[in-house]
């Protein structure tokens, strides 16, 4: 047994894999990180663009579609809906059995819609439907727009990965929207699952950046510490949230928490230790999407000790004394929404227009 499985096991956090490439598909290869101890899978569009740009696996599939008569796009979604229910298969077996816990595999709506209310929800259910999978999980950003397309898709029992959450108030309407969901939806509520992505490593490296900037001692000694602070305030309200007589009356319909997941856990400042974003943030309920390369360092270093409630008040403390030295967390946390989804969309546009060149010389 690996640190990996001993997260799951020893202290009920779920390990996930933040990548997909075709190759681990053919190859057997995601088969082995299941077996090390992962137990679910997220995709976004920089990861696809990454994937399908980096290698000729997708040439041969590509051609086909195009020679078929697709277009571009339609020939992206193609590809990635290929590589989805490919690792939709392979993922089956934890899913079966964990009973519905884990074993999900996440695909998210087109990054164009993320300020497009019902153009959010017809994609969301376009593609719950295509691909028809107990353990698939849709994904749709945490704009203000996406709010209700959430709680619809919750209360047509769909299972959502809620993604690009920052800030503790938006981390709120997403759990509320996931309650409202689950009331409005009809008889068992069992098989509706859903993960709130809360966003790690880029609170820190946009509040260390004004840290720096201000330069003082006292803002200084806050560096590498409010992206912790934050997912620990976060797994404070979660825990706050799923408890009480609204969800105690959601259980006895057989509701399943919405988990919290911790995304962006990769380690962007070299002068941190690379399993800073895994080794504060462990607790039960919760998941934690891993790229590969941090996952390894976890099984090589990492530290399986439960320590995302471990101090509460000093997460508190670390906001506090942010504000104290000019940091506004809130100002902090809206910049990098916006900055994720122009990400995002910029990925997914760079990646077609790629594609459109492919194609032409195709042609």
């Amino acid at each position: 047994m690996t640190r990996v499985h001993d997260l799951f096991t020893e202290q009920g956090q779920s390990p996930w894999l933040d990548n997909i490439r075709r190759g681990w598909i053919t190859s057997g290869e995601l088969e082995n990180w299941v077996s090390r101890g992962v137990r679910g899978l997220t995709s976004n569009p920089s990861i696809f663009q990454k994937a399908i740009q980096g290698s000729a696996e997708y040439d041969e599939e590509f051609a086909s579609a195009i020679g078929g008569g697709l277009d571009v796009e339609a020939s992206y979604w193609q590809l990635v809906t290929s590589d989805i229910r490919a690792a939709l298969g392979i993922l089956r077996p934890v899913y079966d059995e964990s009973g519905g816990l884990d074993g999900y595999v996440s695909v998210e709506v087109d990054p164009g819609l993320a300020r497009d209310t019902p153009g959010t929800e017809t994609a969301a259910r376009a593609l719950d439907e295509q691909l028809s999978a107990p353990n698939l999980y849709v994904k749709i950003p945490a704009t203000a727009e996406g709010l209700a397309p959430i709680e619809q898709m919750i209360a047509e029992s769909r299972s959502i990965n809620v993604t690009l959450i920052f800030s503790l108030n938006r981390y709120a309407e997403v759990m509320e929207a996931y309650l409202s969901g689950l009331e409005r939806a009809e008889g068992d509520l069992s098989d509706i699952s859903s993960v709130a992505s809360f966003f790690i490593s880029r609170v820190d490296v946009e509040v260390d950046r004004r840290l720096n900037a201000i330069g003082t001692p006292e803002a200084l000694a806050l560096r590498g510490k409010a992206a912790v602070a934050n997912g620990q305030l976060a797994y404070a309200r979660f825990v706050e949230t799923f408890s009480g007589p609204r969800w105690d009356a959601l259980v006895t319909r057989g509701a399943r928490v919405q988990r919290p997941l911790w995304a962006s856990t990769s380690t962007k400042n070299s002068d941190y230790p690379d399993t800073l974003y895994v080794d504060e943030l462990i607790g039960p309920d919760t998941v934690n999407t891993l790229p590969d390369s941090t996952i390894d360092a976890f099984e090589d270093h990492g530290t399986v000790a439960r320590t995302i409630d471990s101090d509460v008040d000093a997460a508190r403390a670390v906001i506090a004394s942010l504000a104290a030295v000019g940091v506004d967390i809130d100002d902090v946390t809206q910049l990098l929404e916006d900055d994720g989804v122009a990400a995002f969309k910029k990925s997914f546009d760079e990646l077609l227009a790629a594609l459109a060149t492919k194609a032409e010389g195709l042609r």
